[in-house]
């Protein structure tokens, strides 16, 4: 049976509670580890790295939240509009940072990037959450 928009502010607040404390803070180990605000290249890359991790699986969270409160009909529709955000943050980032990929700061520039995407698509991502798919989203094959 699909949620009516009414009925959503409830479930949002149980679904973000829900997610808030099932998120995995080992996610940042691997970047974390090396990562000195204002230090070296390499650890102001890793910081970039650890915020980009970081980042990303909280919108992986909020995807998954929306999803579930989606009605079945428009999940694929989502579904189709998140694969595509995911080839484009790449491709636009790399893009962006294309003149810097030789120099050793290109990890850093690249990731701050893909911060600012996801951030993003955090706002596209409330706008399902709070007000359902786009029109231009269900009409998409």
């Amino acid at each position: 049976m699909p949620i009516s928009f009414a009925s959503r502010p409830a479930l949002l607040a149980l679904f973000f509670a829900a997610s808030a404390a099932l998120a995995p803070q080992t996610v940042l180990a691997q970047a974390g580890a090396a990562c000195v605000s204002g230090g070296s290249t390499e650890q102001t890359n890793a910081c970039a790295v650890q915020a980009f991790q970081q980042a990303d699986t909280d919108n992986n969270i909020l995807y998954g939240d929306v999803m579930r409160i989606l009605s079945a009909h428009e999940r694929p529709a989502l579904r189709r509009d998140q694969n595509e955000w995911i080839r484009q943050r790449a491709a636009t980032c790399k893009k962006q940072q294309a003149a810097h990929e030789a120099q050793p700061d290109w990890t850093r520039r690249y990731h701050e990037c893909l911060v600012a995407e996801i951030g993003k698509r955090r706002q596209e991502l409330m706008v399902w959450l709070h007000e359902g798919p786009p029109a231009q989203a269900l009409q998409k094959p």
